[in-house]
């Protein structure tokens, strides 16, 4: 039997919870294995409670789901555990929501009218290590960061640790590219093209492909690279 991925659920409505445990625990590989109605009774929960991934509310009253999320992974950090996967959940599509649970470190962003389907989908997608976001709010994210900075101060100096062809395949993520996108382009396998993502990542110190976008038109990579 294929292990199960532990997820926890992190929304101060009880009826959400429900639903999503219900749709969560109808799948064999996945299992909620706690839940918790606020970011502090999240923190106490995590604490004691092994978990792959963390389906997040971004708004509750007391502790929001973007301190939550921030705590958790650094208290992570400073125990030496692997941190879980957070994946913010909101009902409402605001750019700032968006950036803001990035920069905590969520993996996901997605709204609480996402497809049942498509929910299940980004549980296991973020919890291989790499990254979901709405739709909705990708084309944005894109535009977002590369009109945030009109001029970088110096270039970021771990651009200087990828190989040219990790920069070429970090561009291509940064444009919105699948690794199969990718591989089309470059004419590399989609294995290959992986292994690349994965090397830039962890020389990037960035955790999936989200942040490397983020990072990719933070860092001046585009501007360098397309001569304006």
């Amino acid at each position: 039997m294929t292990e199960q991925i532990r997820v926890v659920l992190v929304d101060d409505q009880q009826l959400v919870r429900a639903g999503l445990a219900m749709v969560i625990d109808s799948q064999p590989d996945l299992r909620v294995v706690g839940q918790a109605g606020d970011g502090l009774e999240a923190l106490r929960l995590i604490a004691t409670q092994p978990c792959d991934v963390v389906l997040m509310d971004v708004r509750m009253p007391g502790l929001d789901g973007l301190e939550a999320t921030r705590r958790i992974l650094a208290d992570a950090d400073r125990a030496g555990r692997t941190p879980p996967r957070i994946v913010m959940l909101t009902t409402y599509d605001l750019d700032e929501y968006l950036l803001t649970a990035i920069r905590a470190g969520a993996s996901g962003f997605l709204l609480k009218n996402t497809p049942p389907e498509d929910l299940l989908s980004a549980i296991r997608t973020v919890f291989t290590g790499d990254a979901v976001i709405a739709p909705s709010a990708t084309r944005r994210l894109l535009d977002h960061v590369a009109n945030g900075s009109p001029e970088p101060v110096a270039a970021d100096p771990r651009l200087d640790c990828l190989t040219e062809r990790e920069a070429e395949v970090l561009m291509l993520i940064a444009r919105g590219l699948s690794n199969a996108e990718i591989g089309a382009e470059l004419f590399l396998s989609e294995t290959t093209v992986k292994t690349h993502v994965r090397h830039l990542l962890a020389k990037l110190e960035v955790r999936d492909r989200v942040q490397a976008v983020v990072f990719a038109h933070e860092s001046g990579l585009l501007r360098g690279r397309n001569g304006g």
